[in-house]
């Protein structure tokens, strides 16, 4: 298991939400245009399995990205990830509606984060999570920081964690085996 505290697995233990960020996060956070200004994304393949296995294990998964981009629904539907807010710059009405929605409480929650946006959420969630390569600010903020950057494993991490911590990550490692 990763290096943890007890107090960072008391809060892991309780969390039923896990809520991403998408620039930087789910992805490396560049973006590229081509010459008619068509975006384009690379989401990392481990990463999307963390979040099928994560979601398997009980654990539901949302999305609150300050832009907007059709290859983020696109990638989120084919994970079976129902809650994605995107174009929320105000991340924090969206993450009162995600909580109603489920009916949580702040506590189940965790958030992932690189950039001063996701602060109002991540000071919020009951842990809160930076990637590696995230701004210094939002590192200070974290609970948890990954060893991987944004977009390269980072949110792998992240599912692996709360389920060794949760304790269904060997069932679910034994239907590979």
């Amino acid at each position: 298991m990763l290096n943890v505290s007890q107090e960072q697995q008391d809060k892991i233990k309780r969390l039923k939400l896990l809520i991403l960020d998408v620039d930087g996060v789910l992805t490396d956070g560049r973006l590229f245009f081509d010459d008619l200004g068509k975006e384009y994304k690379c989401f990392h393949a481990r990463d999307g399995h963390g979040i099928k296995l994560l979601r398997q294990s009980g654990v539901n998964v949302a999305v609150i990205s300050g832009r907007k981009s059709n290859s983020v629904a696109l990638r989120m539907q084919s994970l079976g990830v129902d809650l994605v807010y995107q174009g929320h710059e105000n991340k924090r009405a969206a993450f009162a509606e995600i909580l109603q929605i489920l009916n949580l409480q702040p506590e189940q929650v965790a958030h992932v984060g690189d950039d001063v946006l996701d602060l109002p959420v991540m000071t919020q969630a009951g842990f809160a999570v930076a990637v590696a390569d995230a701004n210094f600010a939002v590192k200070q903020r974290a609970d948890w920081c990954t060893q991987s950057a944004g977009g390269l494993g980072a949110v792998r991490e992240v599912c692996d964690l709360i389920m060794q911590v949760q304790g269904t990550f060997d069932e679910i490692l034994q239907t590979y085996l």
